[in-house]
């Protein structure tokens, strides 16, 4: 199965890093192949490391922009255009998705990726991994919009919610059959 997997690129606490490092690890081992931002920096070389490292494949899609930062080996790297191909070509290349800890472009794809999913536009499986309760508050949020009519489809039918590694994967594997 290809994974996507938008996070950060910063570097991170180990409250971040271990985590991401155990999930890297299982899509390796699981013989998944990650598609990521294609950066060697951060968390993004954090999570490319482990896949790499027990035997999965690197699908990786930059921008011009960020040349300077596109991991050096990888089996697949794709440089697109723009922020908006980048976008599309990952998921595109993906059979699902995992929402990682991130900022503001991280969010930025998350929710696009959702909306794309609310109007049918995919229908992969996403997942959105809440290490040490980073997106408590964004869960909330959209319980709330769920809730109270924001959302014409209902929450569980846009996102699974996971607080670790292997809750994602089981749901990915489980919604891809795999299991």
């Amino acid at each position: 199965m290809n994974i996507c997997v938008f996070l950060s690129a910063a570097d991170l606490d180990e409250r971040y890093t271990r985590p991401a490092r155990e999930f890297a690890e299982l899509i390796g081992k699981g013989g998944h192949t990650l598609v990521w931002g294609g950066s060697d920096s951060g968390l993004m070389k954090v999570v490319a490391d482990g896949v790499q490292e027990t035997g999965g494949r690197l699908v990786g899609v930059s921008v011009d922009f960020l040349g300077e930062f596109v991991r050096p080996v990888a089996d697949e790297m794709v440089i697109a255009k723009d922020l908006a191909e980048r976008k599309a070509l990952l998921l595109a290349k993906s059979d699902a998705v995992v929402i990682m800890v991130g900022g503001t472009g991280t969010l930025d794809e998350a929710t696009e990726i959702l909306e794309l999913k609310k109007h049918a536009l995919h229908t992969k499986p996403v997942v959105l991994l809440n290490t040490a309760g980073f997106y408590d508050g964004l869960k909330q949020q959209f319980r709330r919009m769920d809730e109270e009519g924001f959302l014409p489809v209902p929450l569980t039918d846009l996102v699974f919610f996971a607080e670790d590694g292997v809750g994602a994967l089981a749901y990915l594997e489980e919604s891809a059959g795999v299991r």
